[in-house]
């Protein structure tokens, strides 16, 4: 016989306080985890052994709870038991509402001590001076390309890369009314304005458009002013009363921006091995023939799979490049420590910007 409501609904009431005893269970044990890790001085934090332990649970799941689900549960179960240990603290591009945001808690759950910073230098400023222990940045996307300020950073930075997150980006137009009548100024970070210009010379042809600091800035401003219009993410417009006035307008219909997670290695080392890793590193060599064709034979003598490869200029007036590279592998490997080693050797400038696990 089917059960009725409520002996459904009684039996979810038990379910729940058992999983109430559990988590406080869990607590505990992390809680005596984290007084051996004061003693002999280990990281609160290790981003591999989180990945881990998602994956794993993730691999013996029998359902009918999706993986993404799960792991969004777990992540926020580790978030909630690292705070009684000690909360990070994390550094990413405001006001609330970001895109930013959004990453820094995807990645790190929602038990953080936030740090809101006015622009992607200050997130660097403010994780190498300390004031944060970590910082989210925005690296790529897939539509517009490099976030070139985020890489010019990184290129003299002390800060390294221990972990990434990227997700789907859906921009919205958000304003004091839910109408597109009468908008005389659109505010948006330039690359959101850069994803969505097809829209905007369809739609709002005659509206100004303004660079803010952050799409979640744009917003604010928006809310100042019912002739102004922001692009932004709907957490932004709940934040600022905004309405949506047009939903999803972002050119790319899988628009996916990738951030990294970038500290000091005394606050986190880099990550050990997971079995699905990245190399990140910022080359340069000698300018002459063939020498960008030569980078790529130890990767190919070695069987070392490159996932990325974008130049910058050099800034010497030159004529001269960097190059942002992102290898497969971890430098535990035999196979990459020896690409790496000699890679190195041809390169008038190397430097590794971190070795992490690769984000979900």
């Amino acid at each position: 016989m089917a059960k009725t409501l409520p002996e459904l609904r009684t039996q979810i009431d038990a379910l729940d306080l058992e999983l109430l005893a559990l988590l406080n269970q869990r607590a505990s044990l992390a809680h005596e985890v984290g007084e051996i890790k004061r003693v002999d001085g280990s990281a609160v934090f290790r981003p591999e052994r989180e990945t881990q332990v998602i994956s794993s649970l993730q691999a013996v799941n029998p359902g009918p709870l999706k993986n993404a689900s799960l792991a969004v549960i777990w992540r926020e179960v580790m978030s909630a038991c690292r705070a009684l240990e000690a909360a990070q603290r994390v550094a990413y591009l405001g006001p609330a509402g970001t895109f930013s945001e959004q990453a820094a808690l995807q990645f790190f759950g929602a038990s953080i001590e936030r740090v809101l910073c006015a622009s992607i230098d200050e997130v660097f400023r403010a994780t190498a001076a300390g004031s944060a222990e970590f910082g989210v940045v925005p690296i790529e996307n897939s539509s517009e390309g490099v976030i070139s300020r985020s890489l010019d950073l990184l290129l003299n930075s002390p800060l390294h890369i221990i972990g990434e997150t990227s997700f789907l980006v859906r921009h919205n137009l958000l304003r004091l009314k839910p109408t597109l009548a009468d908008i005389e100024v659109v505010f948006a970070h330039p690359q959101a304005l850069a994803q969505c210009q097809d829209w905007l010379n369809t739609h709002l042809p005659q509206a100004a458009r303004r660079a803010a600091a952050s799409n979640a800035e744009g917003a604010r401003l928006a809310a100042t002013n019912p002739a102004w219009a922001a692009i932004a993410s709907e957490r932004a417009g709940s934040e600022f009363g905004l309405h949506v006035a047009s939903r999803a307008i972002q050119d790319d219909a899988f628009n996916r921006t990738r951030f990294a997670v970038v500290c000091l290695p005394q606050t986190l080392p880099a990550p050990l091995a997971t079995g699905n890793d990245c190399v990140s590193l910022i080359v340069s060599v000698p300018n002459k023939p063939g020498a960008v064709h030569d980078l790529l034979v130890p990767l190919k003598k070695h069987g070392v799979s490159m996932t990325r490869f974008e130049s910058r200029p050099a800034r010497s007036g030159q004529w001269e490049y960097y190059f942002y590279i992102d290898l497969q592998g971890h430098p535990s490997q035999p196979h990459v420590a020896a690409a790496l080693e000699e890679l190195q050797s041809l390169c008038a400038f190397c430097k590794v910007l971190g070795t992490y696990p690769v984000g979900e």
